[in-house]
């Protein structure tokens, strides 16, 4: 029987360089609406996806301690809006400019499947700010596309460049050893701060790149955190009958740090 209770008992990381300012442990019974929006949006709302976003209980739950994102998959046919998820964020509630942002997952694995770890600049006009994308910034913690590879995953950022067109910084992969992302939680993260945002594993830093350029200046602004389970799209693929449903994503925590000002 397949085991899928986080149970971590992991103590928030506390040292010289970091200090704990939110985090979110999924321990109570239902998702905490002082820090989550669910987002409600038809499906091919975004890059082509096939699925809509609830906010159904059915979509997004705390379960044996864990935030659970689950991709259901309604009907016998493969295609645009055939499937639910959830899209969580914490938008309006919780924000952070720098810092160390985390979060112990557990991926799901499948042809078509496209989940993701990311954060969004605060003034995004999607959320009721006046910045459309991407002169907001978008900063990909982690993206996973199953039909590519379950064993890699993706950062990236986007922004607009100095002539206001869409510019990215590139994917830059990790991939495991051994196993794939599904078989066992792994820490995500960044640590960014007003020179640079550089992306880790389990405390492995596998990318890096400078935001001094003022071309970047969308990542000296607060950005917020949103995580979601996606079925196909521009970039993933598309599902198939090889692909098994429901999908999970397991959340055990998210956290942020800041950086300790040396005295």
């Amino acid at each position: 029987m397949e085991n899928n209770n986080a149970n971590s008992q992991e103590p928030p990381k506390v040292n010289d360089s970091w200090r704990l300012v939110w985090s979110d442990e999924f321990k109570g019974d239902t998702i905490n609406q002082e820090n989550w929006n669910h987002q409600v949006l038809p499906a091919g709302q975004f890059n082509e996806e096939w699925q809509r976003y609830t906010d159904s209980s059915q979509n997004a739950y705390i379960e044996n301690n864990c935030l659970v994102i689950k991709a259901i998959h309604e009907s016998d046919s493969h295609g645009l809006d055939q499937y639910t998820s959830a899209r969580l964020n914490t938008a309006s509630k919780q924000s952070w400019k720098y810092g160390k942002i985390e979060a112990r997952i557990k991926l799901p694995q499948g042809k078509g499947i496209w989940p993701a770890f990311w954060m969004l600049g605060a003034n995004i006009d999607e959320n009721g700010g006046d910045t459309p994308w991407p002169f907001c910034g978008e900063i990909d913690i982690l993206e996973l596309y199953g039909t590519n590879s379950d064993a890699v995953i993706e950062a990236n950022l986007h922004y607009a460049d100095n002539s206001g067109e869409h510019a990215m910084m590139g994917a830059e992969s990790y991939e495991l050893e051994d196993g794939i992302f599904a078989d066992d939680f792994h820490v995500f993260g960044i640590e960014w701060d007003e020179d640079k945002i550089s992306w880790t594993v389990n405390d492995t830093v596998f990318a890096s790149t400078s935001i001094t350029d003022k071309e970047r200046s969308e990542f000296h602004n607060e950005h917020f955190i949103l995580l979601n389970l996606a079925v196909g799209g521009t970039y993933a693929g598309r599902p198939n009958a090889s692909t098994p449903f429901p999908q999970k994503m397991y959340v055990d925590w998210v956290r942020v740090y800041e950086k300790v000002k040396a005295l």
